[in-house]
């Protein structure tokens, strides 16, 4: 006679596909929330357009943007999700940005 098991219990088969697609998301995620396989963002974007977003901040005209300061990038922005050269940032989602450009939407990280 056959004993069926509580609906709780997970079988060894079950568990070891758990663990490998758990292990599997956990390398694949973090180097999408880095920005690493997303691609670069282009200045035609409109959004990037709207935004004045350039890919180095250093060339930013002090003229019309008063309001930056050197030394503000987007690897200082709170919008920015990365950690290196390039990454991820709320404002472009599905892109990446340079962590040494900058926009107009610019917040200092806290």
């Amino acid at each position: 006679m056959l004993m069926s098991q509580p609906e709780h219990v997970i079988s060894r088969r079950r568990f070891v596909q758990m663990v490998l697609l758990g292990g599997a998301a956990a390398v694949v995620l973090p180097a999408a929330a880095q920005g690493d396989a997303l691609p670069p963002l282009s200045g035609s974007d409109p959004t990037a357009s709207a935004l004045a977003y350039t890919e180095d901040a250093a060339a930013v005209d002090a003229k019309r943007f008063p309001q930056h300061k050197a030394g503000d990038t987007c690897l200082s922005c709170n919008f920015y999700q990365g950690k290196s050269a390039r990454g991820a940032c709320s404002l472009f989602p599905g892109k990446s940005v340079a962590g040494k450009g900058w926009c107009s939407a610019f917040v200092a990280k806290a």
